[in-house]
């Protein structure tokens, strides 16, 4: 565990780049048509091999997200002018339930599992996005806007399709990187009606360890990182 319970930057054997579980990681994503970090959230590692990078994100997490400069918080936003008024980031602590997350190197999404307090489970979210890059502190990506909403019932719908249009007719998405989305996302729909992994294998079962800490959000958040050599 790092120091304190902070994010600190992992140096995995250059060989592999694994983390163990129990390491602290970021998870950060840039800001869309631009180079700047605006989201990232420490999370721990709970498996990480060739096949499957998966990270628990402990509820109160303290993380980085996007809001507007008056402090709008972007959601509240009309969709109209989300995307084009000016913003700066914030921090502020993950509601709810904690969040996993599932990603399989050179994927262009990530599966998140979703439970009530209780723990009954509620659903797989998939988050289309940039595949993964990794770096000695953690992993970066790019939203594409676009998602993925998976029931207990194996049934599925699309998500957030109003944000990924509005995005197109804003600048922030380009028709060729649209397109791309949109083969990822009928990617993982034949894989969710093929109901493959990770949906087949059981994690809406999982429970974190109880001894885990939850870890803090780094002053260097935002630094520029080297990525690590697989």
């Amino acid at each position: 565990m790092a120091d304190g319970g902070a994010v600190r930057a992992v140096e995995a054997d250059a060989s592999t780049a694994f983390w163990a579980p129990g390491d602290h990681v970021l998870w950060r994503y840039r800001e869309n048509a631009g180079d700047r970090f605006h989201i990232a959230r420490p999370v721990t590692v709970v498996r990480d091999d060739d096949e499957l990078l998966a990270v628990w994100m402990a509820p109160g997490t303290e993380c980085v997200k996007p809001v507007l400069t008056d402090g709008t918080p972007v959601h509240v936003e009309p969709l109209e002018t989300r995307y084009t008024k000016p913003r700066t980031v914030a921090r502020d602590r993950w509601f709810g339930s904690g969040v996993l997350k599932l990603a399989r190197p050179g994927e262009p999404w990530s599966v998140w599992l979703f439970w009530e307090t209780d723990w009954e489970f509620k659903n797989w979210y998939v988050n289309l996005e940039e595949p993964l890059v990794r770096w000695a502190g953690g992993v970066d990506s790019e939203d594409w806007f676009l998602d993925i909403s998976v029931h207990p019932d194996r049934s599925w719908e699309w998500r957030d399709e109003d944000e990924f249009a509005q995005a197109q007719r804003d600048g922030l998405m380009d028709p060729r990187l649209a397109r791309r989305v949109r083969e990822a996302g009928r990617s993982a729909v034949e894989v969710i009606d093929a109901w493959g992994a990770p949906f087949a294998d059981g994690w809406q079962h999982w429970r974190p360890d109880p001894s885990w800490d939850v870890p803090s959000l780094p002053e260097d958040w935002d630094r520029t990182p080297a990525r690590l050599s697989a």
